[in-house]
């Protein structure tokens, strides 16, 4: 199936109240085409790094789903990331990986996660539930109740190679996307009065 397809499907498939971290490059240019919305978080840059934040973020926020958006080029690129969420086991941790095998948003380059399975390696890892959708059908049957198997849980869902023709990038700075989710998400930057500039909850 076509990745845009798939990532449209899960996005579909989602509580509105979930918090959504999106890798970089080309799914998160599909999900914030498809629907935008202040709840998603879109890696810019710092490629691999999604499963890191969510996980961050699932342990602040335990009372929230957090769902990661990931491709198999950022999980190989950061392939600690998944004992560390095994080790944390946060209850609310849900990893979607689209899986082509390959680094869509720089021309297709192989990646390896077709001889190095990232749902086999997930389970080895410790998450508590990990599926495979091997097509349209296996993912609309998988749908309806991944969000509610045991967590932290991986869903990779095989897709094509191949770019959606024309479509555009994720037009707001960094800056905006960032204030818009961290007040989404119940958390706030301080001010300069707070003397500091780290991000801490209500």
């Amino acid at each position: 199936m076509k990745r845009a397809f798939a990532v449209a499907r899960v996005a579909d498939a989602l509580d509105p109240g979930c918090l959504i971290v999106v890798c970089n490059g080309m799914i998160g240019r599909e999900l914030y085409t498809h629907a935008d919305a202040p709840s998603r978080f879109y890696m810019i840059g710092s490629m691999g790094l999604a499963s890191s934040i969510g996980l961050g973020l699932a342990l602040v926020q335990p009372s929230r789903t957090v769902v990661v958006f990931d491709g198999d080029g950022n999980v190989l690129m950061n392939l600690g990331t998944l004992a560390s969420v095994a080790a944390a086991a946060p209850s609310n941790f849900y990893h979607v990986v689209f899986d082509n095998a390959a680094h869509g948003s720089t021309g297709d380059q192989r990646t390896i996660s077709d001889r190095v399975p990232l749902d086999a390696v997930a389970r080895a890892a410790g998450y508590r539930s990990v599926a495979r959708a091997r097509d349209e059908r296996a993912l609309a049957d998988a749908l309806p109740s991944f969000f509610q198997t045991q967590a932290p849980a991986m869903l990779v869902v095989d897709v094509e190679r191949g770019n959606q023709p024309g479509i555009g990038r994720v037009d707001l700075p960094p800056p905006e996307l960032t204030a818009r989710f961290l007040q989404r998400a119940t958390l706030k930057i301080r001010t300069a009065s707070d003397h500091n500039g780290h991000i801490h909850g209500n």
